[in-house]
C-alpha cells in the first residue's frame, strides 16, 4: 500500500506468538483471502506488511534459536496454520525471568511446561532501539505483573508502542497512561479479546438480555483447555487481576452490576489432552416477561491461540496508523474494542463505530481518557 512495514518486536514466543507469525505468513501466501479477518486492510496496511524484529522468551528450548524454529518449539502445542516459515534473521533474545515462571510449573513434565534458560537477560530497551521496533506485543502468561511493567517500561525508554494482551493493567492504570501520555506513544490495552471468544459471547449475549428487557439473576462462564495458559493459571493466585478483567468484562454491559456470588467468570482447570483447544460453558439465568423463568447455557469449542491473533493483527495495524498520526497515549476506541480491560468499557457496536470513524475521519480520538 505504499507504507513501509511495521516492525513488531514480540515478548514471550508462545503458542499465541506462534499463531500471529504462522498467520501473517499464511496470509501472505493468501494475499485476495479474508476469510477469517476482521479488516483485510486497515489503515492502509495488509497483514503481511507485519515484520517481527525481535523476540524475547526465557525458555531454553527458544532462547538463542531462529524465530521461525522457536515458535514451533515445546511446550508450543498450536495446531499448525503456516508451519513452512521463513529464516526471519531473527534470534530469540533471553528476557528477564522475574515472575514470568510460576513456581509450580517446575512440577510438570518439560513437554508441558517452562525450561528457564541458563542465560543473562538481555537489555531489551536497547534491542528495541537496535532493531527499531514500532510496536512490543506483550504475551507473557498470567501473574506476570512484575515482568510486564518492565517490558513497559523498555518501550518508554525505547519510544515503542505497547500492546499488552495480558491482564496486567498498564493501559488502564491511569499512572502508566499518563507516562505513554507524556513520551507521545500510543498503547492498547489491556486483556487481548479473542475474535468470537468466551468473553465476547458472554457480553453480546448479555447485552441481548439487557436490550430485550430479560433480567439477568446469575450467570457463570467455565473454561477448560490444555496449553501453558491454562497450565499456568492453575496457580490462583496469578489469576485475580484476570478474574477482574473478564468479569469487569461482563459486568460492564449490564445496567446494574450482579452482586459477587451471582457471576463467577474464570478459567476452571487444566486438561492436558486438550491442547490449545478451549471449551467454555456458559449459563445465564433470568426473569423474563411477568417473571416469568428464564434461562440459557452455551458451548463453545475453539482453537484458543489463532482466535486472539486474529484480533491482535488488528490491534498491531491500528496501533501503527495512530503513529504515523503522531497519536499518544491511550486509543481508546481500539482497546474498548479489542480487549477486555480497556480505560472505558463500551458496547461492541459503539466501540466498533468509533474505531471505524477513527480510520475514516482521520481525527482524533473524540473521546479521549482523561
Amino acid at each position: 500500500m505504499g507504507k513501509r512495514k511495521i516492525r513488531v518486536a514480540v515478548t514471550g514466543v508462545g503458542n499465541c506468538a506462534s499463531a500471529l507469525i504462522q498467520g501473517i505468513e499464511y496470509y501472505r501466501h493468501h494475499p485476495a483471502e479474508d476469510l477469517g479477518l476482521m479488516h483485510r486492510e486497515l489503515g492502509g496496511y495488509l497483514p503481511e506488511d507485519l515484520d517481527i524484529v525481535a523476540a524475547f522468551d526465557v525458555d531454553r528450548r527458544k532462547v538463542g534459536r531462529p524465530l521461525q524454529e522457536a515458535v514451533l518449539a515445546p511446550p508450543n502445542c498450536i495446531r499448525p496454520i503456516w508451519p513452512n516459515l521463513p529464516d526471519y534473521g531473527v534470534l530469540v533474545q533471553m528476557g528477564p525471568v522475574l515472575d514470568g515462571v510460576a513456581p509450580h510449573m517446575r512440577e510438570f513434565p518439560p513437554e508441558r511446561t517452562f525450561v528457564v534458560a541458563d542465560e543473562e537477560p538481555v537489555a531489551v530497551d536497547g534491542v528495541l532501539k537496535e532493531t527499531r521496533a514500532d510496536i512490543m506485543v506483550n504475551y507473557l502468561p498470567v501473574g506476570s505483573g512484575e515482568a510486564t511493567r518492565y517490558y513497559a517500561g523498555c518501550c518508554l525508554r525505547a519510544g515503542v508502542s505497547l500492546i499488552n494482551c495480558m491482564p496486567e493493567f498498564i493501559a488502564s492504570d491511569p499512572a502508566w497512561a499518563r507516562q505513554f501520555e507524556e513520551k507521545g506513544i500510543p498503547l492498547i490495552g489491556d486483556d487481548i479479546k479473542s475474535q468470537v471468544g468466551a468473553t465476547i459471547i458472554h457480553r453480546v449475549l448479555a447485552r441481548l438480555f439487557e436490550e430485550r428487557g430479560a433480567k439477568i439473576q446469575r450467570t457463570y462462564q467455565l473454561n477448560t483447555g490444555g496449553n501453558t495458559d491454562f497450565l499456568n493459571m492453575l496457580e490462583r493466585n496469578r489469576l485475580i487481576n484476570k478474574k477482574i478483567s473478564k468479569t469487569a468484562a461482563v459486568q460492564s454491559q449490564l445496567s446494574t452490576p450482579l452482586a459477587d456470588e451471582d457471576i463467577h467468570i474464570g478459567p476452571s482447570d487444566y486438561v492436558p489432552w486438550q491442547g490449545d483447544n478451549k471449551v467454555c460453558f456458559l449459563r445465564i439465568e433470568a426473569v423474563n416477561f411477568c417473571g416469568v423463568p428464564l434461562e440459557l447455557e452455551a458451548r463453545l469449542s475453539v482453537q484458543d491461540s489463532p482466535n486472539s491473533a486474529g484480533v491482535v493483527i488488528d490491534a498491531i495495524r491500528f496501533c501503527q496508523v495512530a503513529r504515523n498520526r503522531g497519536e499518544a497515549g491511550v486509543l481508546l476506541p481500539a482497546s474498548a474494542y479489542l480487549m477486555k480491560h480497556p480505560p472505558r468499557q463500551m458496547a461492541e457496536d459503539e466501540a466498533r463505530r468509533l474505531l471505524e470513524a477513527y480510520l475514516t475521519d482521520r481525527g482524533r480520538d473524540p473521546r479521549p481518557v482523561v
